[in-house]
């Protein structure tokens, strides 16, 4: 898919704005409407490392998985995520969000994302399922959420929950 750009502003410093996304597990929040079962990949959700594991709500699609890993974060001006999806993991997705002052107490959140199939059925798949409409309405509805959220609180979702069993060994686990 072809790079896909889409922006809006926000009330809010860039700072404040930068310091939630770069917690993955704030991403869930405003983009659960479109990317559903989140599961963190390690406990740490933030900053650089930090990762997800999610389904996309496709139709057709039978390969829906993805993930993301934040790859780059500049404060407070950039973050940058990779991943994978589709078929074997094996569609590399690189997304970015460029956080630019807008004056003071305003910041405008540029998101770009693509991906590159790597075998050309990923390709002819991308182009019957609509990938590129599809992801183009997920992440415009994604950012006014965004917006919303950090703007005045309304629209919150819930968080993803660690991926994997119990975090402490014998942790309540009784004899």
């Amino acid at each position: 898919m072809e790079p896909l750009s889409l922006s809006t502003t926000i009330a809010k410093p860039r700072e404040e704005v930068f310091e939630y996304l770069a917690d993955v597990a704030n991403h869930e929040e405003f983009s659960d409407h479109c990317m559903v079962d989140w599961h963190l990949t390690r406990e740490d959700s933030y900053g650089r490392g930090a990762g997800a594991r999610f389904r996309v709500k496709s139709r057709f699609d039978r390969f829906s998985y993805g993930d993301i890993t934040l790859a780059e974060v500049t404060p407070p001006e950039r973050i940058l995520a990779t991943g994978r999806c589709g078929r074997f993991n094996r569609i590399h997705t690189r997304s970015t969000w460029t956080l630019e002052d807008d004056g003071p107490g305003r910041t405008t959140v540029t998101f770009e994302t693509q991906s590159t199939p790597v075998l050309k059925s990923d390709e002819l798949m991308e182009k019957f399922l609509r990938v590129r409409a599809a992801t183009s309405r997920c992440h415009t509805r994604a950012l006014q959420r965004l917006r919303s959220i950090l703007e005045s609180g309304d629209g919150r979702g819930g968080h993803p929950t660690v991926a994997g069993g119990a975090r402490k060994p014998a942790s309540g686990f009784r004899l």
